[in-house]
């Protein structure tokens, strides 16, 4: 996971349902499309994210990991969508010979589950998200790493401010501006 910016931006996801609508939320800031990287461990929900995106740009199928495929296309979408899922990834020399540049267009949607096992191989993402699971909720955390990532994560912002149960979390920089105390030594 590239560490060139820190992360922009913290929520929680209450439930499963949550997790989705941080997907249909993410849906409607790539429009245009772009380069997503799901980070997290297996269950964090990168896949029901990916299904509340998919979902949201009009997928009405079932919408399952494609761990053993590495790629499920989704071309009758606008924008066009490509779900990867690296898991099984053995070598990221593998990506090559699947053709994986040919899905980096800039009018398509690449998702990309497990990214750190193409690295090298992947590009810089316009938008990195990361998911943990906690005891009670799902902690997402997202940051820009381009310009038109920048415009994503800023909607997708606004766009979760508003959505039901998912709730921002303040940084500890944010914590201490609005107390008047400082965490930094």
């Amino acid at each position: 996971m590239s560490n060139s910016t820190a992360w922009s931006s913290e929520w929680l996801l209450s439930d499963e349902t949550a997790t989705e609508t941080l997907g249909a939320a993410l849906a409607q800031c790539c429009r245009d499309g772009g380069l997503v990287f799901l980070h997290g461990p297996l269950g964090a929900g990168k896949t029901t994210t990916a299904r509340g995106l998919l979902r949201a740009l009009g997928h009405e199928g079932k919408v399952k990991s494609p761990t053993y495929t590495l790629v499920e296309p989704y071309e009758s979408l606008s924008p066009m969508a490509y779900h990867f899922d690296l898991y099984r990834l053995n070598d990221p020399e593998e990506l090559e010979f699947m053709g994986f540049r040919d899905f980096l267009r800039d009018d398509a949607l690449c998702l990309i589950e497990w990214p750190e096992k193409g690295a090298g191989w992947l590009g810089t993402p316009d938008l990195e998200l990361e998911l943990e699971p906690t005891e009670e909720a799902r902690l997402v955390r997202y940051r820009p790493q381009s310009r038109r990532g920048a415009g994503m994560a800023e909607a997708l912002k606004q766009l979760l401010m508003s959505a039901k149960g998912v709730s921002a979390v303040q940084s500890s920089r944010e914590r201490a501006n609005s107390t008047g105390k400082s965490d930094d030594v």
